[in-house]
């Protein structure tokens, strides 16, 4: 019987203003602990750490919001081999497709496991599937209250009829985790109608999968709430898709990645006056110090960065209040010869303005502009994973260029020309594009570091939301062999990925009469522009891919973040692991 125990506590943040708390992350810690024993634990931040960030932690308590402090919840997961009807607790939850409920002549369920339940059931599920026209399409569910058996309610939840099988698994472990937070209910069970036919490895998979919506659909992010409701899920049994070590392995894996996607997602969703650069910073170094046997974090401050030449970089924080801080951790396994060394390079505005282009207007979302930093949380939250999952046979770079941009006298004007650490001038013709302009100099530093393939992500384009909408990342790479890796490791996390054209002609409008470049051509094809202008910072024996992430990592909907590029990046990093 395999079991993992998930615990999750949000990320808090420090009262205190005084550079004096060196003893404290700015966040606490967000842990997912196995039931057999594996703890992670952090060392405090050092006082000369805390110092240099004490400015930006004093900055973070504008408006005087403070995180409240949640407890810690813990989710047990346990895969089972047991009869469904034999199942005590308080929700058996089934996912049905629309194949699976079909019925007969008598409007019985033609498929085994439902008529099993049907027949302990009294007749009764079929009777109320058929009521409330419940098919198992996608988005259907139903639950009933049955006194007197095993389970206090059997749900059913539609799957539909085409099976994409991680986003539709995910979908069913999300689902119940709402369920199970709307009936208070402690203990559920998760189980498919029609398992018969999936393959041993697909089981894995789907029982991964189903932990996964499970722990995210149950995280709730209510940190900056004056009131909020816990979950009170405490266990999830996954039945009929087996048990052992295999799937205890792939259970401790999706808890890994999820506490990645929840830690990248409660950085997106930390307010601007919260989450400022220098905050930032401290975070990646507590990831650092978490899983010092593998990872170690250097953070370059303004003058360090100078002595680099990244002109690019600090003329767009030079208008903020809050410092910039260069953010590079790295992953070295603790054993074993590294083969290949990679590189994640993650956009890292904790608050874009516009700069002098300042956002206007309906739809500039200016108040959504916390979430710039995306990428960098998809970085960040790649590291905080594989500081858990430890692969062997790869040395990993993530790298962030934080700052913000703001308006000020000695912010950067349009018209401007900067230099970037590999010599290259830029006339920044729109203070707004300036995510590309803390992505050059943070390419060039990839490149310096011996990396053979660097994958970066930003919100760097509207126009890319325009092009592909919400839910797909646009990816652009001259290198057919890492779009391959990279679209595959995609398929595999469940995240959208579509490979956009790099047409070297659009160049011509990103030529200057003053400087190497502008930094911004004209509207048509902005997305394709902007990858075309980051090429410019890669050294060319280097393959690169940029992912411009902008639709995707908010959720309008839910009004939240979505977390979006985590798993792809720690599956593409264990497809370069040994």
């Amino acid at each position: 019987m395999a079991a993992i125990r998930v615990a999750f506590n949000s990320l808090n943040l420090l009262a205190s203003t005084s550079s004096s708390c060196s003893c404290h992350s700015v966040f606490t810690k967000l842990r997912f602990r196995p039931i057999w024993g594996v703890s992670l634990t952090f060392a405090p931040l050092s006082s000369r750490t805390a110092n240099r960030m004490a400015h930006s932690i004093a900055r973070a308590t504008l408006g005087l919001t403070q995180a409240n402090k949640i407890d810690a919840q813990k989710i047990s997961f346990t895969a089972k081999e047991i009869d469904l009807v034999q199942w005590k607790g308080d929700i058996l939850a089934v996912g049905v497709t629309e194949k699976d409920m079909a019925k007969d002549e008598n409007s019985k369920f033609k498929n085994s496991i439902l008529q099993k339940l049907d027949l302990q059931l009294g007749g009764l599920l079929s009777e109320a599937s058929s009521e409330e026209d419940f098919t198992g399409k996608s988005g259907q569910s139903t639950v009933l209250r049955f006194p007197g058996i095993g389970s206090k309610r059997v749900g059913l939840i539609g799957l539909g009829s085409t099976l994409s099988p991680t986003l539709t698994y995910r979908s069913l472990g999300e689902a119940v985790a709402a369920v199970a937070k709307s009936a208070r209910a402690s203990n559920v069970a998760i189980a498919l109608a029609s398992s018969e036919g999936i393959s041993a490895e697909s089981k894995l998979s789907t029982a991964s999968a189903i932990a996964t919506g499970a722990v995210l659909g149950t995280f709730d992010d209510t940190r900056f709430k004056s009131e909020s409701k816990q979950s009170a899920l405490k266990s999830v049994d996954i039945i009929g898709l087996g048990s052992g070590p295999q799937i205890e392995k792939k259970l401790k894996y999706a808890a890994d990645v999820c506490s990645g996607i929840i830690f990248g997602k409660q950085l997106v969703n930390a307010p601007a006056n919260v989450l400022t650069p220098g905050v930032l910073a401290a975070e990646a170094t507590r990831i650092a110090s978490e899983h010092s046997d593998v990872l170690s974090a250097k953070i370059l401050d303004v003058e360090q960065c100078k002595e680099l030449k990244m002109g690019s970089y600090l003329a767009v924080a030079e208008a903020s209040a809050n410092p910039a801080h260069f953010i590079h951790l790295c992953y070295k396994p603790s054993n074993g010869e590294i083969k290949k060394k990679i590189a994640l390079v993650g956009k890292g505005l904790t608050f874009d303005s516009g700069g002098y282009n300042i956002k206007t207007g309906a739809g500039c979302s200016i108040e959504l502009m916390k979430f710039d930093m995306g990428g960098s949380a998809a970085v960040l939250g790649a590291a905080k994973a594989l500081g858990q999952i430890k692969p062997s046979g790869v040395e990993v770079h993530f790298i962030v260029a934080a700052c913000e941009n703001m308006i000020s006298g000695t912010g950067m004007r349009p018209g401007d020309v900067v230099t970037a650490s590999n010599g290259k001038t830029i006339e920044v013709n729109n203070t707004d594009a300036e995510g590309r302009l803390t992505l050059a100099d943070a390419l060039v530093y990839a490149c310096n570091q011996g990396v053979e393939k660097i994958v970066d992500l930003a919100t760097l384009t509207g126009a890319c939301v325009v092009a592909l909408g919400p839910s797909i990342a646009g990816v652009f790479t001259p290198s057919d062999d890492l779009a391959k890796e990279v679209i595959g490791a995609s398929e595999i996390s469940g995240e959208k990925l579509w490979r956009m054209p790099m047409e070297d002609s659009y160049w011509d409008s990103m030529k200057s009469g003053v400087a190497d470049m502008v930094n911004t051509g004209g509207r048509q094809g902005g997305a394709i522009t902007a990858a075309l202008f980051l090429k410019q910072f890669v050294d060319e024996k280097v393959q690169w891919m940029h992912i411009d992430m902008a639709g995707p990592v908010w959720n309008d909907k839910k009004k939240n973040a979505t977390g979006f590029g985590i798993s792809t990046l720690v599956e593409w990093v264990l497809k370069n692991s040994s």
